[in-house]
């Protein structure tokens, strides 16, 4: 399903001529080497692209056969300098075998042609020596083992890009095709072809080493026992190979303006569309990477799609929507993160745009939460991944995220469905131990939470609402034990405003899930905070007016024995209490009891 996904992908991307055709690839090409038609060398031509830091080699379309690895193999009319002008900046220990190689490549499919462009080439070729390297114009030091192409003087385009050339290139290239290959039916386009054996090196998936890794390979001989060469055991044609990785390799190009690809944890994410026009499908992605990314710095383009997606998730058609997006747009999700040297897929999701963008919005509406976990409203979905992780230095890093959650936590808000269990057990263990309890943090704990309500069968105390902001009505043991805890570091900073371990620190594990045993003890020693306060000026006394109202409150609407443990899912709703309660502290009540106004924060700039 995936590599006919992708097959069909590349031919409507070869339609518009953005990837090569069979037997080209796009490759990093830096210089252009100038020949006479006499075959003598002239100048250096310098293709790098100049418009950042640092001048980068320019993508070519340029023949390409299979990938090189361990053993001796040139390609037409381009190569790097080892091989296309016996040259290298290392020892070179083989440098004479490779650059023979190149002169043999180019003299076997192109010296029957009678083209005057050709001729001059296997000219150039034949009386080309390595030491005329240096003498050429706009030559330096900086060009060994670079990729190089060739051009005629006079031409405007590349040998390689030469009509006669490139028809000879597919003529040789078929030829070889027919006599190593065997015919069998090709899984992805359903024809009887000629099988393939190599599959292409599959190149910027993130922690991948090297030039890349492949999506499918067998590394022993026995794996290869069903057929020639393990064509039988995946039975693909070498035209579907090719397509595949291709239409792959351009989803995960590294560029700026590449709408297609994220990194979620470790997993590279790569997603396109399938619409009646390139314009429908490329406003399709761009909405997708929109909604799974940071939201816009425009703040018009920001509120635009936070309608749009508030209107989906209360059942309107993305069709209606502002966006002026077509919801029936067939739309595909790829996960993939290292294996080895094979790749791994986390995810595979096939669905409309329209199923896609109601999941989103509905992701969206279970993390709501007052006040907000960021500045820009709900947090992209890399930032709630790595928020899973432990902080080291004052934030999370995405190497820490355990790689199964974050591919269960991505499909959770693909597909509707619960998040997975283990989210809400990381999420309890970070808040006990790293003690960060912020934002984002909440968030996914309250999704988890109100996910998990909705779509269960059963209902009972511990299914109550999970409250978007402070909740003074509700009655859940775990929420009020959590908003209890939260009054009684706040007794503690107004009294001690210095302390060197506060009460959460010392004792928030043991309150979250044992609470009979520590809020006994912590109920006597506020009152010894309560009386320091009430001694101290009018401000300090309306403090602690206010805290001890806050507390009876809370204590009146529990059980006359505190709770010996909390299950999990209770220990997640005290996290949320907490939370409620702490941010209230800060947000300016019209009843007067605390006017304090003054702004905390934690790493990364979420509301602590």
């Amino acid at each position: 399903m995936i590599l006919s996904a992708l097959n069909d992908y590349y031919e409507r991307l070869a339609e518009q001529e953005r990837v090569p055709l069979s037997g080209f690839s796009s490759e990093k090409i830096s210089y252009a080497l100038v020949f006479s038609a006499k075959g003598k060398p002239l100048q250096i031509d310098d293709l790098r692209i100049t418009d950042g830091k640092q001048p980068r080699a320019q993508l070519l379309k340029v023949p390409v056969d299979k990938r090189r690895t361990q053993g001796i193999h040139a390609y037409p009319l381009w190569d790097k300098t080892a091989y296309s002008l016996g040259v290298t900046s290392g020892e070179g220990k083989r440098i004479g075998e490779e650059h023979s190689a190149f002169i043999a490549r180019q003299k076997t499919i192109f010296c029957k042609s009678d083209d005057a462009e050709l001729s001059a080439f296997l000219a150039f070729v034949d009386c080309w020596q390595p030491s005329n390297l240096v003498t050429l114009p706009g030559y330096n030091d900086d060009m060994l083992d670079k990729n190089f192409v060739f051009r005629l003087d006079g031409t405007h385009h590349y040998l390689h890009e030469h009509a006669p050339a490139r028809q000879l290139w597919l003529e040789a290239l078929e030829e070889v095709r027919a006599t190593t290959s065997i015919l069998g039916p090709c899984l992805v386009t359903g024809e009887r072809l000629p099988l393939g054996t190599g599959h292409p090196a599959i190149r910027n998936v993130e922690n991948v080493q090297g030039p890349g890794a492949s999506l499918v390979s067998f590394n022993s001989s026995a794996y290869e026992s069903f057929g020639h060469k393990g064509q039988a055991n995946a039975s693909i044609s070498q035209r579907a190979i090719f397509s595949y990785a291709t239409a792959l390799n351009y989803l995960l190009r590294k560029e700026n303006n590449n709408h297609q690809r994220l990194t979620i944890g470790d997993a590279t994410v790569v997603f396109w569309a399938r619409a009646a026009n390139h314009a429908q499908a490329e406003a399709a992605e761009q909405f997708f990477f929109k909604v799974l990314n940071e939201p816009p710095t425009d703040e018009q383009e920001a509120a635009r799609l936070k309608t749009a997606l508030d209107q989906v998730a209360q059942g309107t058609a993305l069709n209606d929507t502002d966006v002026g997006i077509a919801g029936d747009t067939q739309f595909y999700v790829l996960g993939l993160a290292p294996n080895a040297a094979r790749l791994s897929v986390r995810y595979w999701c096939v669905d409309t745009l329209d199923q896609f963008t109601q999941h989103i919005a509905l992701h969206h509406q279970d993390m709501a939460l007052e006040p907000k976990p960021t500045k820009n409203g709900l947090p992209p979905i890399w930032r709630l991944v790595n928020a899973t992780a432990p902080y080291r230095d004052g934030r999370p890093k995405a190497k820490d995220v355990a790689p199964q959650l974050a591919g269960e936590m991505m499909r959770a808000v693909l597909t509707g469905q619960r998040y997975p269990q283990s989210l809400l057990t990381n999420l309890v263990m970070r808040f006990r131990n790293d003690g960060v309890i912020n934002g984002i943090r909440i968030a996914l704990c309250k999704a988890v939470l109100t996910r998990n309500t909705r779509l269960s069968q059963h209902s009972n105390n511990s299914s109550q609402e999970v409250p978007v902001s402070l909740d003074r009505q509700s009655t859940h043991p775990g929420y009020l034990l959590g908003r209890l805890f939260a009054e009684l570091e706040n007794a503690q900073e107004r009294a001690i405003p210095n302390t060197n371990a506060t009460v959460r620190d010392r004792y928030y594990g043991a309150a979250s899930a044992t609470p009979a045993s520590v809020f006994p003890m912590l109920l006597r020693n506020v009152q010894n905070h309560l009386s320091k306060l009430r001694k101290g000026g009018e401000k300090d006394k309306a403090i602690a007016g206010a805290i001890t109202r806050n507390m009876r409150e809370i204590v009146d609407g529990l059980e006359d024995h505190f709770l010996k443990s909390l299950k999990i899912e209770d220990q997640g709703r005290f996290a949320i209490g907490y939370y409620h309660q702490s941010q209230a502290r800060f947000v300016r009540r019209a009843d007067g009891e605390d006017t304090e106004t003054k702004k905390e924060t934690t790493k990364e700039g979420d509301p602590a």
